[in-house]
């Protein structure tokens, strides 16, 4: 059988005003399917999906490169956010009218193009150039995974696999400062390290791009690796989403509603909120290299808190879906702890010891990394610098709680968002934000506020009392409008048909779940709003 997408017929003329001229292409499977899908098949297609998806999912390391390359040399972080916002909405829509994995291959061997040519730059202008460029190439990377993880999980699932994914930034920054251990060993002749670790990592990111062209599916209704038993029934397991799979025609009605949609911007202003105090990626080599450490030695210190912020994450993300409905405020907790070290950053004076006590633990590491990292560099690190490193990453590491506030609330997003325009819009909208607070963050750290950066840390310390109250302010909302259509009538009279044409040319109808017609969450009454 064909389909013929535009032929869609509302029985019940009661909710003439819904659009639904176009319905999702998960119908094009699931129109007429009236089996229900066991359990255990469910499970085997999920885990069958984890294997192929999941594992490609790890575009993250040549952000780190920010970090890094800020201890070789640059200092650009800025304007990397610049491009990322200015193409974020041509991204979204880009994902929205091609297939998401070839797009997101097409950037991922342009970001690797241009990550090469930033050894070729002589000029602070052409750093600037590249750098802004590399920026417009991100700006696909995670919108196109919120989509993916959207098309092939359920809202349960989506929080645990954008968590899983999310990972990689911790992971990344690890791996990123072993790279940049070693770059720091090569010595070439008019050829910096910071060259050699954007060849590398390019390298790196051309191999990825060719995976993800042959690998990456663009959808579960054509994924190379199900079959087309299985592809019906990977759709069907998404039935209880109530947001279908996808849609590639744009809808500017449902670009007006994401602009309208009070939660959009509550998440937006929280997105951005939540990636000002980001900047400390970028200063945290700066500042242990102030401390009097060699460059060999701030690269591995800088490790640290990638290890840190893996386990942090996971743990979050753990506990938010083992207690259901409780995102906000797993996500609200994780900034108590980092509050309190901003606190510790501000009122303890340096040369206070209890510091070293309160936090001894960090000591008792840092002393033995300060050791082994002065044996593999023949270097030894200036006298009384310890102290400072351990007071630092204390904060640092601290800060990493609330990590898994943003990956939750991307996670949250995709769960209370419907209707494919929609959601990339509100998708672009959200990244945009978090533009905003990376590229402010660095801004913050002026030479007049040094040694302590009084000014940043309060700043900091204003976002992370914000941010937990913008999450509770978003759950209450939400809950509030579950409670509202919970107490309307339900309405059974509403049945909703696509034309099919057999292969002998006759014209039949066939129904049509509303979860697959592309509606968005305020026009499908059925549609409830995970907290």
């Amino acid at each position: 059988m064909s389909l013929d997408s535009s032929s869609v017929v509302l029985r019940d003329r009661k909710r003439a005003g819904v659009s639904v001229s176009e319905v999702d292409t998960g119908a094009r499977l699931v129109a007429g399917l009236t089996s229900t899908l066991e359990p255990d098949e469910a499970l085997r297609i999920r885990r069958k999906i984890d294997r192929y998806v999941m594992p490609l999912m790890i575009q993250f390391m040549d952000k780190l490169t920010l970090g890094s390359a800020a201890i070789l040399g640059i200092q650009l972080g800025t304007a990397f956010y610049l491009g990322y916002i200015l193409f974020e909405y041509p991204q979204n829509l880009a994902l929205q009218r091609f297939p998401v994995g070839k797009w997101m291959s097409i950037n991922i061997f342009a970001w690797a193009i241009v990550l090469a040519c930033h050894a070729a730059c002589k000029s602070f202008r052409g750093l600037l150039v590249v750098r802004l460029l590399l920026g417009v190439c991100e700006g696909s990377i995670t919108a196109g995974f919120l989509i993916v993880s959207s098309m092939f999980y359920t809202r349960m699932e989506q929080t645990l696999r954008v968590g899983y994914w999310s990972l990689m930034i911790g992971t990344a920054q690890i791996i990123s400062g072993f790279i940049s251990f070693g770059v720091l060993h090569i010595k070439t002749t008019g050829f910096e390290p910071w060259q050699w670790l954007m060849v590398i990592t390019a390298i790196m990111t051309m191999i990825l791009a060719i995976s993800f062209w042959f690998l990456f599916p663009d959808s579960p209704t054509n994924a190379w690796f199900l079959t087309p038993d299985e592809r019906v029934k990977a759709v069907q397991r998404l039935k209880e989403n109530q947001t279908g799979v996808e849609n590639k025609h744009f809808k500017m009605e449902q670009v007006i509603e994401a602009l309208t949609d009070p939660k959009t911007w509550l998440f937006a202003l929280l997105s951005a909120l939540c990636n000002v105090p980001s900047s400390l990626l970028n200063q945290q080599s700066l500042i242990l290299a102030s401390f009097g450490f060699s460059y060999l030695q701030t690269t591995l210190l800088s490790c640290i808190p990638g290890v840190i912020q893996v386990l942090i994450v996971f743990t979050g993300v753990r506990l938010a879906i083992r207690q259901p409905n409780s995102r906000a405020y797993v996500a609200a907790m994780y900034f108590v702890p980092a509050w309190l070290g901003v606190l510790l950053v501000n009122l303890l004076p340096w040369s206070n010891r209890v510091c070293g006590l309160l936090l001894r633990v960090y000591q008792v590491v840092f002393n033995i990394a300060s050791r082994m990292i002065s044996g593999w560099t023949s270097c030894r690190p200036v006298p009384g610098c310890v102290m400072l490193v351990v007071f630092f990453h204390a904060h640092r590491s601290i800060a990493g709680f609330t990590v898994p506030g943003f990956v939750l609330t991307l996670s949250w997003l995709n769960n209370v968002t419907a209707g494919h325009t929609k959601k990339v819009v509100t998708n672009a909208t959200i990244l945009s934000a978090y533009c905003i607070g990376n590229a402010a963050g660095p801004l913050m750290w002026k030479a007049q506020y040094k040694p302590r950066n009084h000014v940043p840390w309060a700043v900091i310390g204003t976002c992370y009392v914000v941010c937990p109250l913008l999450l509770l302010v978003i759950r209450a909302v939400l809950a509030r409008e579950n409670r509202i259509r919970d107490a309307e009538p339900v309405d059974d009279g509403e049945e909703y048909v696509i034309e099919r044409i057999t292969e002998d040319g006759k014209h039949v109808e066939v129904k049509v779940d509303k979860e697959f017609l592309d509606l968005t969450d305020r026009q499908n009454r059925d549609f409830r709003y995970v907290l």
